[in-house]
């Protein structure tokens, strides 16, 4: 598949104009222009790319791409670095950013709660990028799990131990999620009337708001919690058009 086909139908799919962004979304470093391998993982760091370099793929998809607003725009130092290895292999670098949170199909947000057996009824917060929801399962919804029950189906599911700020004891009906740093989201899920508030991560000054509150709080993992969406967006490229795609994933511990 050509290079520029591909990004096509991936900005065809996700809609990133739709979105106010923190980065570029779509094609970040071109490439080879056939695209025959496909690597995506969540972050573009070293280790990422130095894995898509010994295998040999033509393209790296993922999350969290290399170029931020605010950063120093100057290819010097560990920017420089990543930027050669991706060049010298002819590795095209594809990042979708808050598109790739929010995509009802195959947006981190919809993976998960899907892994989670979690049903969506709205979506609130910026640019309606968190969920409120209730429990798919109708034993769970007539006999809700605790905040406890809840956190260990997460670790189930993410393999990351999540923090948990509230009452263990307390049942969840409602909750409210949204991966990566979503909490900014917290009062308004609050004011929504949830048991429970998910997401990646949680400062100091949420802690005090789940306490007063008495909404649990559980910070779930960054990158566990957005490793969702790039995998199912792998899958559809490979299942539509016959690419070669594989997942590379360096856990972080936040």
């Amino acid at each position: 598949m050509h290079l520029w086909e591909l990004t096509a139908t991936l900005d065809e799919w996700l809609a990133p104009h739709l979105f106010r962004d923190y980065c570029p979304n779509g094609l970040q470093v071109e490439g080879r222009s056939e695209v025959r391998r496909i690597m995506t993982a969540v972050t573009a760091n070293r280790t990422t790319i130095e894995a898509a370099v010994a295998a040999e793929v033509d393209l790296l998809l993922v999350h969290h791409g290399l170029f931020w607003k605010g950063d120093d725009p100057c290819v010097v130092g560990l920017k420089r670095r990543r930027l050669r290895l991706l060049l010298t292999a002819e590795i095209s670098l594809v990042a979708y950013h808050l598109p790739l949170d929010a995509h009802p199909e195959v947006g981190n947000n919809a993976v998960w709660a899907q892994a989670m057996g979690w049903v969506t009824l709205e979506r609130f917060g910026d640019q309606s990028l968190g969920c409120l929801g209730e429990w798919g399962n109708e034993t769970d919804r007539d006999c809700p799990p605790t905040v406890a029950v809840l956190a260990n189906r997460l670790q189930a599911t993410l393999g990351h131990t999540p923090l948990v700020v509230g009452d263990p004891d307390r049942p969840v009906r409602r909750l409210a999620w949204c991966s990566g740093a979503a909490q900014s989201f917290f009062l308004e899920a609050v004011a929504k009337r949830v048991d429970a508030f998910v997401t990646g991560e949680i400062s100091e000054p949420y802690v005090h708001l789940a306490r007063e509150s008495g909404v649990a709080f559980l910070a779930a993992g960054h990158h566990a919690t957005e490793r969702f969406g790039v995998q199912a967006l792998g899958a559809r490229l490979a299942q539509r058009y016959g690419i070669t795609v594989t997942f590379f994933d360096d856990p972080s511990p936040v």
